[in-house]
């Protein structure tokens, strides 16, 4: 079966419905799950009424749900775009990303421009996308339009985002902004640092790592949750902490949560995969905001995921041309922030959470459904149950592979990540019953489709 086929159906020993894993036939009709029959033995193609995709022993799951994602176009799209992101998703088996709306020019900040973004997107998708809005100074009054025209959601930043079109907003735009987000459902997102008096170190080394870490410490995160969780309790508006790196404002999102805020919070393959102690001097490649802290910390972080304090886990996706990264010089204070993983984060996952103790069931929690669940497409992406998209990663995760330059399909190739040795290989993806990829292999054509939220309720344009 050829990238682009029509799947009707698709048999493995081991298929993940819920918590369990067994043999089973995926029966998909009309581009979604028809139905789920349990066994090896009786479940044949004839049966089903449909030509069967055996895949034997993989390991067949929901698609992942990556809902972080800075594509940048349009006006960036030198530094990644919607054909090479979503092809770079598709081989990393995501089937829906939710697009972030800075880093392009224009920002999703109005609703002309989400129409220029939804415009730009259009025919260059190899898998389902959703927007998300942007919350900006003196926006208000353009995010209830934006509600009715389907993004996720909104994001913002309590520190400068790094891009003029996007600024920070301050204590009086939020809110406002929380006023007009009062009873619609939709979820406001927070890049959550805030700038603190820090002291400076003018003997410090660019080129050293510690120097960019120092210049970005814990307390600047939480300061900036700090004021989330005060906003959120008093609006029970839904909010989100995007990327968080440090594990001390735990406890302060667990007290907020405790006390009745409707708060989630999600952390990155690379804050659970890389640590500071081994990032060498003027690799700027590893450079994000906020910044890959400590083992120790990082410990912690995972110690929050099994225990449910941390709620999903994203890529984080921020690609821009290999001159921002300024490897040339490796100052790591003038390099672009942010690390491109969106075709690697299942493997990345998998590698580090399986010698912790985590299950395959884990893996869909994490990265399908309850980040569908943030973006309210929970009733169509992120489970394997009858009734919801045919969205399918088949996988091998006993598989170790090696990551080289020829094998990544983001638009440009420089990531940390180069050389590691994974485990857990994407075989083939498949998007509402249509097999977009295939061991390198890709459909002729993009098949994904916009999915927007009209007045919180799913519909695809």
């Amino acid at each position: 079966m050829e990238p682009g086929s029509m799947v009707s159906a698709v048999r493995s020993r081991r298929v993940l419905c819920g918590t369990e894993i067994g043999p089973a036939l995926v029966v998909i009709r009309e581009g979604k799950v028809h139905s789920i029959l349990p066994g090896s033995s009786g479940s044949t193609g004839d049966d089903a009424g449909c030509e069967v995709l055996d895949v034997g022993d993989s390991l067949v799951m929901p698609g992942i749900v990556d809902c972080h994602v800075h594509v940048n176009e349009p006006g960036r799209s030198s530094w990644e775009g919607f054909w090479t992101a979503t092809r770079a998703a598709a081989a990393g088996g995501v089937t829906t990303i939710v697009d972030m709306p800075l880093n392009s020019i224009p920002p999703t900040t109005t609703l002309d421009n989400l129409q220029d973004k939804m415009e730009a997107a259009s025919g260059k998708c190899f898998v389902d996308t959703a927007f998300w809005g942007g919350v900006i100074p003196g926006n208000q009054l353009e995010l209830k339009p934006m509600i009715q025209a389907g993004v996720a959601g909104f994001k913002c930043f309590l520190i400068h985002s790094g891009v003029e079109e996007f600024p920070h907003v301050t204590d009086k735009d939020l809110h406002t902004a929380m006023e007009q987000l009062q009873g619609t459902g939709s979820v406001l997102l927070f890049h959550a640092e805030r700038d603190v008096p820090l002291l400076s170190e003018e003997d410090a080394d660019p080129k050293d790592y510690s120097t960019f870490l120092n210049s970005r410490p814990d307390v600047m995160e939480l300061e900036a949750i700090r004021t989330v969780t005060d906003l959120c309790l008093h609006y029970q508006v839904r909010c989100h902490i995007v990327h968080l790196s440090s594990a001390q404002p735990l406890e302060l999102i667990q007290a907020a949560r405790q006390a009745g805020a409707p708060l989630t919070v999600e952390t990155t393959h690379h804050y659970l995969s890389l640590s500071a102690e081994h990032i060498p001097a003027g690799a700027t490649q590893f450079k994000c905001c906020p910044p890959i802290r400590g083992a120790a910390n990082q410990e912690k972080l995972w110690s929050a995921l099994k225990d449910g304090h941390i709620d999903m886990v994203v890529s984080d996706h921020s690609p821009c041309t290999p001159d921002l990264k300024r490897l040339d010089t490796g100052d790591f204070t003038q390099a672009w922030g942010g690390i491109s993983s969106l075709q690697f984060g299942l493997s990345l996952f998998w590698t580090s959470a399986s010698k912790r103790g985590f299950t395959l069931p884990d893996v869909a929690r994490f990265l399908c459904q309850s980040t569908a669940r943030l973006c309210r497409l929970d009733n169509q992406k992120g489970s394997l149950v009858p009734g919801h998209d045919a969205d399918l990663v088949i996988w091998d995760p006993e598989k170790e592979f090696e990551l080289k330059e020829a094998s990544i399909h983001h638009k440009h190739k420089l990531t940390p990540y180069m050389g590691l040795r994974l485990r857990g290989e994407v075989c083939a993806t498949i998007v509402r019953g249509r097999l977009v990829y295939k061991r390198g292999s890709f459909s002729p054509l993009p098949l994904g489709k916009h999915l927007l939220l009209p007045q919180g309720k799913e519909s695809l344009t």
